[in-house]
């Protein structure tokens, strides 16, 4: 994803455009902390925290529903790594290493998984795509 930093409003405008989104002033305002510094992975507690930090009055349930509208728009992708709580990437990318410790997670290059096989998938279905989280602990809680 483009960093936003030109013009900002402009920008953001044709961003949410593009993806057939209307450019209210909550998506505008969202879209400007999600994008603006790069690859993100936040939750909605997270970008709700961001927006209050920055003066933005948006509920957290806006914040819900925007995340979830740019997703299903494809500009971020959804990822639940853990039960109840959902992340949302500005990569697009597919694979990410997972922190079970402090719940942060970092992106890993495509070109770093390789998938050698897959299993035979059902008739009448499509692959959509491959999602590879590696879960990690630091040494001292892993249990051998």
């Amino acid at each position: 994803m483009e960093v936003i930093n030109k013009r900002p409003f402009t920008q953001v405008i044709e961003l949410l455009q593009s993806a057939g989104l209307r450019p209210t002033r909550q998506r505008m305002a969202l879209a400007r902390i999600l994008f603006n510094e790069g690859n993100r992975h936040v939750a909605a507690e997270d970008l709700h925290r961001d927006a209050k930090k920055a003066n933005i009055r948006v509920s957290l349930a806006t914040v819900y529903n925007t995340l979830h509208q740019f997703a299903s728009a494809g500009l971020l992708r959804e990822m639940v790594v853990e039960p109840g709580r959902a992340y949302f990437d500005t990569n697009l990318s597919s694979h990410h290493f997972f922190f079970e410790d402090t719940g942060n997670i970092e992106d890993i290059p495509d070109n770093l998984i390789s998938i050698s096989h897959l299993p035979k998938i059902p008739k009448g279905t499509a692959l959509n795509r491959v999602d590879v989280v590696l879960r990690l602990r630091t040494s001292e809680q892993v249990k051998i």
